[in-house]
């Protein structure tokens, strides 16, 4: 019991600091997403091509 009851005071702990983390670069965050937005793009259209060609 004292062990579930660990596991679930370090899993309460490590999602609160990732949406701490989240909060505090939010601005980085979503640089890095709308930098990848291209790439992802990029990477839709080829699939498109290699569909096309089969």
């Amino acid at each position: 019991m004292t062990a579930k009851l660990v596991k679930l005071l370090i899993g309460l702990a490590l999602i609160a600091l990732g949406a701490w983390t989240v909060v505090l670069w939010w601005g980085d965050i979503m640089t890095l997403v709308r930098g990848g937005i291209g790439l992802f793009l990029i990477l839709c259209g080829l699939i498109a091509f290699a569909l096309i060609a089969d």
